[in-house]
């Protein structure tokens, strides 16, 4: 390790900036945010740093001097002459004070690195000079890891911490007081704006007496198997699990990127009814918090687009629980974007109804007449089993018998499968196609975009919709 990682503290300290152009202006920006002193020795600045100056910043309008460098704490040599450059650099040395020469390494004793900046919380990233770039690329990755709310929490943290010590003098029963805090609810409440909730979760936590911390569920939607969609907030949540109740539906591709130690609990329902019950699942979820464990409940898709979350959050709550939602992207916006088939189109479809045919019952309870009105997209989930029923009482109630539909199995994994047919010939197309759960079905004129715009997986299979009516649609 070449160079020492430090965080200085130049609150009013004096520095020197040599340079006026937008090079200057960034490093000025970044040490204006530190509460640097700052002066900027140039013959000419550019608008932003002229800016600066006319709220107080100093500007000595002229070449660089050696004697510039007395009396700084740092300077930073931001122009594009090499030859000054080394001036500054060899002034700064001679002097003892720390120089850094952008994009010069060699005539550099100290680098800036690239930063996220979640303050308190600073991450600072070097490559050492040899590869600037892919230290940007990391601090973009970590950008992305560390949200603002991380901020929020470190100064809620320092605000309890006096306390905390005094309550638990016992240092490895602190640390996991604070593995309870930074993972559990009390970070739950904070990340969603309610302090409040979060200072009686730690004072409940903190009373004489106070039984073991409870732990938190979170309903993570996983998507519709890519691990790919998964959102950053929930690769998050299943590499702090503890245990995973898994949905049937979830991929192992998910579950390969979740924590490895989490004890993963298979409570998937299968077609017809068979699995666990959901009383079950609302028990278990109760039952593993109270015992202090961060708690996943994994969902295909969304958890609140035919996934019972509703139902789940609500025993929740009734049983003190503290709970986070985390959404995942829906079966039916993940397998039509990878079929190519666009929800909406100004042209074809003004509007989409999410549908849900996994019993009779279900379909007992639907509008078929407003499902079949023209110019709108029907997403149909779980309907491979009730296919003969959906057909019937879409043409029953009006929806011609040459209207597009297509199924989409497996979306976004490798082995998808897409299957354009129509209405009339939906069961048929079905068997002779052997499509199978877990399938989306799309019935509308824009199901006949995936034979021309489909780009992923097999090729769409076009089982009854003529060539010329298809082409006139892909060129809409």
């Amino acid at each position: 390790m070449r160079y020492f990682p430090v965080f200085l503290d130049l609150q009013d300290a004096p520095v020197l900036v040599v340079g006026g152009g937008e090079i200057a202006a960034r490093k000025v920006a970044l040490l204006r945010a530190a509460g640097a002193s700052i002066t900027v020795v140039a013959p000419h600045i550019s608008q932003s740093i002229e800016t600066r100056v006319s709220q107080g910043m100093d500007w000595i309008p002229r070449c660089f001097e050696p004697t510039d460098v007395h009396g700084m704490r740092l300077i930073i040599a931001a122009t594009d002459d090499r030859t000054l450059n080394a001036a500054v650099a060899a002034a700064a040395r001679a002097a003892g004070v720390s120089v850094n020469v952008v994009d010069d390494a060699a005539l550099s004793t100290f680098i800036v690195p690239a930063i996220v900046d979640r303050s308190p919380i600073v991450v600072a990233i070097s490559s050492g000079g040899a590869a600037p770039m892919l230290a940007t690329r990391l601090r973009a990755r970590i950008e992305v890891l560390l949200d603002e709310s991380w901020g929020r929490l470190a100064v809620f943290a320092d605000r309890w911490r006096q306390r905390v010590r005094a309550a638990i003098p016992d240092l490895p029963k602190r640390r996991g007081f604070y593995d309870w805090l930074l993972d559990g609810p009390v970070a739950t409440a904070v990340r969603a704006g309610r302090e409040k909730l979060a200072d009686r979760l730690i004072e409940g936590q903190l009373a004489p007496g106070a039984g073991v911390r409870a732990g938190k569920v979170t309903l993570v939607g996983a998507g519709p198997g890519d691990p790919g969609l998964l959102t950053v907030r929930a690769l998050r949540a299943l590499q702090q699990a503890d245990v995973i109740l898994v949905d049937r539906l979830v991929s192992k591709e998910i579950l390969g990127v979740a924590r490895r130690e989490a004890e993963v609990i298979d409570v998937g329902k299968e077609p017809g009814g068979h699995g666990t019950r959901q009383e079950r699942i609302n028990q278990l979820l109760v039952l593993h918090a109270r015992r202090g464990r961060m708690v996943v409940r994994l969902k295909g898709g969304d958890p609140f687009v035919f996934g019972r979350g509703g139902e789940e959050l609500e025993y929740l709550r009734q049983n003190g629980i503290a709970y986070e939602v985390v959404p995942g992207i829906t079966a039916a916006m993940a397998c039509a974007a990878y079929a190519g088939i666009p929800l909406t189109h100004r042209d074809h479809s003004h509007g989409l109804q999410f549908v849900t045919a996994h019993c009779r019952e279900s379909l007992d309870r639907v509008d078929w007449h407003g499902l079949a009105r023209p110019d709108q997209t029907l997403a149909i989930y779980m309907g491979v089993a009730e296919l003969d029923a959906v057909r019937d009482r879409l043409l029953e109630a009006g929806m011609p018998p040459s209207t597009p539909a297509a199924f989409v199995q497996d979306g976004t994994l490798p082995q998808q499968r897409v299957v354009v047919t129509e209405l009339a010939a939906l069961p048929e197309s079905a068997r002779r196609h052997a499509i199978a759960s877990p399938s989306m079905l799309f019935v509308g004129q824009v199901a006949e975009f995936a034979t021309e715009l489909a780009w992923f997986g097999s090729e769409p299979i076009n089982d009854a919709c003529p060539p010329a009516r298809v082409a006139v649609y892909g060129k809409s």
